[in-house]
């Protein structure tokens, strides 16, 4: 799975931290999200598309392989 993640927060000068207060999570998870170690549930890719105000489609593509 791809993801913006890192270059949503960018856009928006957040750093992981700040990003994982508003959504309830450590900075280790943004991190393991954004480096693709970690694929979020259902439930954090939408609390991250609210954030962002993307869709989680968005936010979030599946490669040819996954």
């Amino acid at each position: 799975m791809h993801n913006r993640l890192k270059v949503e927060r960018a856009e928006r000068n957040l750093t992981q931290d700040d990003l994982a207060k508003m959504i309830g999570v450590s900075r280790q998870t943004i991190n393991s999200i954004e480096k693709n170690r970690y694929v979020p549930s259902t439930i954090l890719a939408i609390k991250l598309s609210n954030v962002f105000e993307k869709n989680v489609n968005e936010l979030f593509t599946l490669e040819a392989d996954d």
